[in-house]
């Protein structure tokens, strides 16, 4: 993880147009205004490095959460209307001309979020199912995107190219004051987050054992919605929906670190989800340049392979991992075992009789006479 950080966060700085060579970069940042080399880094480059690092960062954090409260691996904000909300609270204003601040984005984005969580959630039963929670979230979700597709009929060209690049995702023409806007939420997310984590390994182990042990499944699951509203919204303002990022970075810290739980997976997935957002930036700036592609289409392109895989492997190492049935769980014997075969032949029916008391009555097993062959 550390090695895709630093490449990347590298590329980003030095790869475009004027190339920055590594070893100047710090020369550059330290120039400032007084170059072309250092307006550009100082300016363009850092400011997009750092959105990158902070959106997969709140991404991956948000994605683990929703995964974790619904018990569902595939629990992602863009199946849950959360993601799908969030845009299409920016993108209305947008295609109705209303002039608005732009401080009042990420309120949109986030009265947008809240309202698909909280439709999903409605539907769903409050959230009794975790299971219901998530189809119904994709049902939301697509009622969500079909909105959106209406207010881009109504857009015009312009405005229409603006909505499309924004509802793919990216990171393009983003300066330190977009950035700005982040901080307030991340000061609310981030405690939340520390107060979520342990609750979030209880429910891992269901409504039932949960209530059990003092935590009430309904509104925790509605506490955890609500975190991971505040943590996609104000990335989904600035950058727009940056898809499945919150899907492949939680696979990534349980495929890393399996026997783990939710405290030490949520600062996992969030430095993941860093490096999904970090990688996938530099060939969305460089691969058919001049033209800038959305971020959002490579963490797509990328991200689903990869998490699929991901979850395939982990499956394959639980079904290795448990023993078969019929097979000793200190490796199978061989006929030449001798006497550590006999054992088992011995203790025979003993655990016939054992069985068959448990079937329904106490039976006898027939005697086996033991001779010259059963010694040998």
């Amino acid at each position: 993880m550390v090695v895709l950080l630093v490449a990347s966060s590298v590329c980003a700085l030095s790869l475009g147009t004027p190339y920055v060579p590594p070893h100047r970069l710090a020369g550059a940042v330290l120039d400032g205004d007084s170059t072309l080399a250092g307006i550009v880094v100082t300016e363009l480059r850092v400011p997009r490095l750092v959105l990158a690092l902070v959106a997969g960062a709140c991404l991956g954090a948000a994605g683990l959460v929703l995964q974790e409260a619904l018990r569902n691996p595939l629990a992602v904000p863009e199946m849950l209307g959360v993601s799908s909300g969030a845009a299409l609270g920016v993108a209305a204003p947008l295609v109705l001309t209303l002039s608005l601040p732009a401080a009042v984005q990420p309120l949109l984005a986030i009265g947008g979020a809240a309202l698909g969580g909280g439709l999903t959630l409605l539907a769903a039963g409050l959230g009794r199912s975790p299971s219901a929670v998530l189809l119904t979230g994709a049902a939301v979700a697509a009622a969500l995107q079909a909105a959106l597709l209406v207010l881009m009929v109504m857009a015009d060209q312009l405005d229409l190219q603006l909505i499309y690049r924004y509802l793919l995702g990216s990171l393009s023409a983003r300066t330190w004051d977009d950035i700005a806007g982040l901080w307030p939420w991340l000061l609310v997310a981030v405690p939340a987050l520390v107060l979520c984590a342990p609750v979030l390994s209880v429910m891992r182990l269901g409504d039932e054992d949960a209530e059990a042990l003092g935590v009430r499944a309904h509104r925790a699951r509605l506490a955890a919605l609500a975190i991971a509203v505040v943590l996609i919204a104000p990335v989904t303002a600035v950058c727009g929906p940056v898809a499945w990022v919150g899907f492949l970075a939680p696979h990534l810290a349980r495929w890393f670190n399996p026997e783990a739980g939710a405290v030490r997976w949520l600062p996992w997935s969030a430095a993941w989800g860093a490096v999904v957002v970090t990688v996938a930036d530099v060939p969305a700036r460089l691969a058919l340049a001049p033209v800038e592609t959305p971020a959002g289409a490579w963490t797509a392109l990328l991200g689903v392979p990869a998490g699929v895989a991901l979850m395939r492997s982990a499956r394959t190492g639980r079904g290795r991992s448990a023993p078969t049935a019929g097979e000793a769980p200190h490796g199978p014997r061989t006929a030449a075992s001798g006497a550590t075969d006999e054992a088992p032949r011995a203790a025979a029916p003993n655990d016939a009789r054992r069985e068959d008391a448990g079937a329904g009555g106490t039976r006898p097993s027939p005697s086996r006479p033991v001779g010259t062959e059963d010694v040998r």
